[in-house]
């Protein structure tokens, strides 16, 4: 269930980038390790979107998507190290993860009132235990006080390839590894030039470029860092 701030607050590490930098995988990887909770800060975004789509909302009206937001619940558990959502009793699974919502979801993240609503159910979770929390703007906006921060990149054919291929493992691969490099671009633009919270670096944040970096060695570096601030 949905919890709000009391007493004890848990500690965040943020880490931060654009789609396919392998913020997810590092962030699974650290929260095994250091015994956090994974939060995926990114799939609220695409579960606002989700609702909206099935709602019959345009994702490009962002008046609409505002006042829709303000109605969508979404409920907390722990689950296998992890901040599991539930949306009318049920996880959404890779119905968040299609190419439709891939689309759809910068439109949506973009406008204040969905962030706004976002951030509170992110501040909320903090009541549940120390937190790994991924995202684009979770070291500079979400936790400010994040006890470490990490920005993570790689090149947009890296980036491209590994999207690609966990849509190709997931039975969901209907674009080409050009269009999804197209994609990435597209919304990276979106991201970094949003009026509100745009994907950037934020202040003491660790840069790790990924690009030619195996997993293991990049979360060697997360986590060297990490448990230097815990």
């Amino acid at each position: 269930m949905n919890t709000t701030g009391n007493a004890k607050r848990g500690r965040v590490i943020a880490i931060d980038g654009p789609s396919g930098a392998g913020k997810s995988t590092i962030a699974r990887g650290i929260g095994s390790r250091l015994g956090l909770l994974h939060v995926d800060s990114g799939a609220l975004y695409r579960i606002m979107t989700l609702a909206a789509l099935r709602a019959s909302i345009d994702c490009n009206d962002a008046a609409a998507v505002a006042d829709f937001c303000t109605r969508v619940d979404v409920r907390f558990v722990v689950r296998n190290g992890a901040v599991a959502y539930l949306v009318n009793g049920e996880e959404p699974g890779d119905a968040i993860r299609t190419p439709e919502i891939n689309a759809n979801v910068s439109p949506v993240s973009k406008v204040p009132e969905v962030r706004a609503k976002v951030n509170e159910w992110l501040h909320s979770m903090r009541a549940l235990g120390d937190l790994v929390v991924e995202g684009r703007d979770i070291g500079s906006v979400v936790f400010p006080d994040a006890i470490a921060r990490f920005y993570l990149d790689a090149s947009p054919e890296a980036r491209a390839r590994r999207r690609h291929l966990e849509e190709v493992a997931k039975g969901m691969a209907a674009q080409s590894e050009e269009a999804v490099k197209a994609a990435l671009r597209a919304r990276d633009k979106i991201d970094s030039t949003r009026k509100t919270a745009p994907l950037t670096i934020a202040d003491g944040a660790v840069v790790i470029d990924s690009t030619a970096l195996s997993i293991d060695e990049v979360l060697a570096i997360v986590e060297e860092h990490s448990r230097a601030a815990l």
